[in-house]
Formats: structure tokens, C-alpha cells, sequence
């Protein structure tokens, strides 16, 4: 385990690991995608009382979940960083941003969309969507955090303080419709009660979830990938990769 953990620390070995799942994850997830958004918007049954405006919680949904345990790497990354001061760790942490920034400005705009025929309005300063809005500032600050400075240690060293500072945030979207008097509908997947969405909805939701979970993961090693190579461009092994080469 150790071993594996510490090879995980050689940017060349997981230039290359990585290289051997890229094709079977990213296949994976667009089959999952196209399966589920076929099946969510040409098969799942209307809803009884949004109609066809629910059918976008196939994007919603899992955009939003993706954004949430994405932030969760990105933490895990900087406490790592912080700890044991892993290069790999920094390299996750900054690739980890502007990817979880996009989930969680999908996650927005797919829930304004819905949101306008359900509630009437794009928005609302409702404590599920404000938390969701600081998780997107939050993402930004850590990209605009490591842009600001140009000793790129110091500011892994300040992006990994503010990605556990931010840590404090999940719970509170997690928690905040129960929290708190709450337009957002409370959760209808539930891993410890029966969940309250339909198996006909339910079914399409989790191809297109683990679809989008496989498109993170598939983003997040291309764009640790391009990073390494920037980062190591003045490396034997990155030359060697310009030219062509193989071990």
C-alpha cells in the first residue's frame, strides 16, 4: 500500500499509469451519458406535477454531486500537500479547481433553468443555492489564489489553507434544507432511507451520475497530465515523450 502510495508521488509513473485507464474511463463515461440521457429524456416518464421541466436534474443532479466530491479531492490533495509536501499532491489540488468550477456552475445554471418554471424565478437567495454559489467562489479563489502568486510553493501552501478552510461549506449544503426553511426540495436519493424518487426516474439518474462521476475523473487526469508535462517540461522523461520515445 505504502508502495503504491509513494509511486503515486512520481509525476513520470502516473503520466504513464494513467495513460493505460484514460481510453476505458472515458469510453465508459460517454457510454453511461448517451445510455442515461437517451433513456432520462425520451423514455423516464413525465412527472405528475413539474412535467418535462424535471427532466433536467439528469444534468442538475449530477453536476452537483460531482462538484461536491470534487471539492472533497481537492481538499484531500491539499492536506496531503501540506503534510507530507507531495508534488503530486499540488499538481491534484490545482487540477482539481477550474473542473470543479465548471460542475458547480453547471450545477447553478441547470438549477435556474428548472428552477424558473417550478418556483417562477432564476433565483433565489435560498440556503441550498447560496452555499452552492460560496462553493463556486470558493473553487475561484483557489485558482485565483495560485495565479497570484509567483513562488508556486507558497501558494500550493496558501490554496491547500483555503481549500480546508472551505471544508466547512459541505456540510452546510448537505445540511442546509433541513437546516433551514428551504424552497430547494430535500434530497430524494437516500443511502440510509428509501429514496423518494421513482425506480423509472431513479434508474436513468444513476447512469447519467456515474456517467458524469467518470467524465470528472476522465477531465481531472487530462488535465493533471498537461499539467505535469508543463510543470516537468525541463525533465529527461518529458523530452523523451516530445521525441517520441519509449522505455
Amino acid at each position: 500500500m505504502w508502495s503504491f502510495f509513494h509511486k503515486l508521488g512520481s509525476p513520470r509513473w502516473f503520466y504513464q499509469i494513467s495513460g493505460r485507464f484514460l481510453p476505458w474511463i472515458s469510453v465508459t463515461a460517454v457510454s453511461l451519458l448517451v445510455v442515461g440521457t437517451i433513456w432520462g429524456l425520451a423514455f423516464a416518464p413525465e412527472d405528475f406535477k413539474q412535467g418535462n421541466s424535471y427532466r433536467i436534474m439528469f444534468v442538475h443532479v449530477p453536476t452537483a454531486m460531482v462538484a461536491l466530491v470534487g471539492y472533497y479531492v481537492m481538499a484531500a490533495a491539499g492536506a496531503v500537500s501540506l503534510i507530507w509536501r507531495m508534488k503530486m499532491a499540488d499538481v491534484v489540488m490545482r487540477s482539481c479547481a477550474p473542473i470543479g468550477a465548471a460542475m458547480t456552475f453547471l450545477a447553478l445554471l441547470s438549477g435556474a433553468i428548472w428552477g424558473k418554471p417550478t418556483w417562477g424565478t432564476w433565483w433565489v437567495w435560498d440556503a441550498r443555492i447560496t452555499s452552492m454559489l460560496v462553493l463556486l467562489f470558493l473553487y475561484l479563489g483557489v485558482i485565483a489564489l495560485y495565479e497570484a502568486y509567483d513562488n508556486k510553493v507558497a501558494a500550493g501552501r496558501a490554496c491547500a489553507v483555503l481549500s480546508l478552510v472551505g471544508m466547512v461549506n459541505i456540510p452546510i449544503i448537505y445540511k442546509s434544507v433541513d437546516w433551514w426553511y428551504s424552497l430547494h426540495q430535500p434530497a430524494s436519493i437516500k443511502l440510509t432511507e428509501e429514496s423518494t424518487i421513482h425506480s423509472s426516474m431513479l434508474q436513468p439518474l444513476l447512469f447519467t451520475a456515474a456517467g458524469f462521476y467518470l467524465f470528472y475523473a476522465t477531465a481531472l487526469l487530462l488535465y493533471i497530465r498537461a499539467e505535469l508535462v508543463f510543470r516537468e517540461q525541463n525533465t529527461r522523461w518529458v523530452r523523451d515523450l516530445a521525441l517520441g520515445k519509449r522505455d
